[in-house]
């Protein structure tokens, strides 16, 4: 299989982890605390990932200007996106308790919700494609941050869409949709950049991570902590501490 194909592959792998995780809530009544308990151990997860696959790789191959370039950028652009969702319902996309508004109560709600989630998707799958770039293989522990942190994702965010009104062809056409579009996002990475100097893959990259970051402290920690409440702290050093101990045997 190709380099591209494999790109593509993983992407899409990554993003059914939020349909695995969608439809557990969906069939499955989770309580609460049991799904901000995952949530806080997915974002301990992706902390990781993004500290050791994404940024300490970029700044040694691009320098340490391009990768703090490539973060705060990613972070401003992430917030300014979420900003505008905001205001139009998708505010608290991820959490799993009544926060989310219904389509009566806010109209295009629905809209900002579906894009909120592609946003917080798009970054990791570009990630995914990018590690492919050189004839690499994938990195097996931001492939495993993806997935472990997609789930919880998955789960919260239906849990919340499920309380206000939301249908099933709408929540799984979301999720659906999103792990087509991970994919996509993947083999684009990786078509665009292959041939990139290594300082635009350092800027992409930390972009990304920048972008992780932001959406990590900005929507899955409140669940958390909300929810899961002083032990959200310890879980989230437990899900650090295994996509470390991935990234250390792996690598």
């Amino acid at each position: 299989m190709s380099q591209a194909l494999l790109a593509g592959l993983w992407g899409l792998v990554g993003g059914a982890a939020l349909l695995i995780g969608s439809a557990i809530a969906w069939w499955f009544k989770v309580p609460t605390k049991v799904t901000a308990a995952v949530m806080a151990f997915g974002a301990g997860v992706l902390i990781s990932a993004l500290t050791f696959e994404l940024v300490e790789k970029a700044e040694e191959q691009g320098g340490l200007l391009a990768t703090l370039g490539g973060a705060l950028f990613g972070a401003f652009a992430y917030l300014g996106a979420n900003m505008v969702l905001a205001r139009h319902g998708a505010r608290h996309r991820k959490r799993s308790g009544s926060q989310q508004p219904s389509e009566a109560d806010q109209q295009g709600s629905g809209t900002a919700i579906a894009v909120g989630a592609l946003l917080d998707g798009v970054p990791e799958s570009i990630v995914l494609g990018l590690g492919l770039v050189g004839g690499a293989a994938v990195s097996p522990a931001m492939l495993v941050a993806v997935f472990i942190s997609n789930v919880p994702e998955g789960l919260s965010s239906t849990s919340g869409m499920k309380r206000s009104g939301r249908r099933a062809g709408y929540v799984f056409g979301v999720w659906g949709a999103i792990a087509v579009v991970s994919g996509l996002a993947s083999l684009i990475g990786y078509l665009a950049l292959q041939s990139a100097p290594g300082e635009v893959i350092a800027f992409i990259t930390a972009t990304a991570a920048g972008a992780i970051l932001t959406m990590v402290a900005d929507t899955m920690v409140p669940e958390a902590f909300d929810e899961a409440g002083q032990y959200s702290g310890i879980i989230t050093t437990v899900g650090f501490l295994a996509a470390f101990s991935v990234h250390v045997v792996g690598g």
